[in-house]
């Protein structure tokens, strides 16, 4: 069973629409695929939370550990609420306990957000894990500067991440294609509204945004 954690250079860059897309994709290749979504945040009533967005779209199994009623990172939105902070055992002994061929972790925010208890991020699940991440970027204007530090903090772990754009222009300006020129190798680029295809369409689509 491999395990793959997705990240963010920042909150809203498209995280979820990109592991719906990779999952969609590894099951387009045969693959049995579980998402887990540690901690959710911030839903209002009647909006779809993460994992069932990726549930949706892409047909897999999901399981959330933990939902906080803030809109905040998980830490702080546990200790707002009065609820217990997520332990990160609980989501390694969680991932040891599934059966597939491919889980995919989302974060929450960006790389060194703190998701529970003793202030851990994702970085130190990808490391507990041994596992590689991907880093979802922005297109625009700021990406590369956000993308490199990313990239530099999971080198500095002895971690490995590969870059997806998260949510590609309909109509692309300057900036969009040189900043896809100047990122690091990219090897996804999903589109902007992917996330409002049909479930269909978007499992037929999605293996064509990354690269083999």
């Amino acid at each position: 069973m491999r395990t793959v954690l997705v990240t963010g250079t920042d909150t809203g860059v498209g995280k979820t629409i990109v592991t719906a897309a990779l999952a969609a994709a590894a099951v387009a290749r045969g693959e049995r695929v579980v998402m887990v979504k540690p901690a959710q945040t911030g839903l209002t009533p009647g909006e779809e939370s993460d994992a069932e967005t990726v549930a949706r779209l892409a047909g897999v199994r999901t399981v959330e550990l933990v939902r906080y009623p803030d809109p905040l990172a998980p830490r702080t939105a546990a200790r707002t609420s009065g609820l217990p902070e997520l332990a990160m055992r609980t989501v390694v002994d969680a991932v040891a306990d599934l059966d597939g061929d491919l889980v995919l972790i989302e974060g929450a925010g960006g790389l060194l957000v703190q998701l529970g208890e003793d202030g851990w991020t994702i970085a130190d699940l990808a490391a507990a894990l041994d596992a590689p991440l991907v880093v979802v970027a922005r297109a625009g204007l700021g990406t590369l500067n956000h993308t490199a530090l990313t990239l530099e903090a999971i080198a500095r772990r002895s971690l490995t991440a590969d870059v997806v754009i998260g949510s590609w222009p309909r109509e692309p300006e300057l900036a969009h294609r040189t900043n896809r020129d100047d990122l690091p190798p990219v090897t996804g680029v999903v589109p902007e509204g992917a996330g409002s295809l049909s479930p269909t369409a978007f499992r037929t689509a999605a293996p064509t945004w990354f690269t083999p």
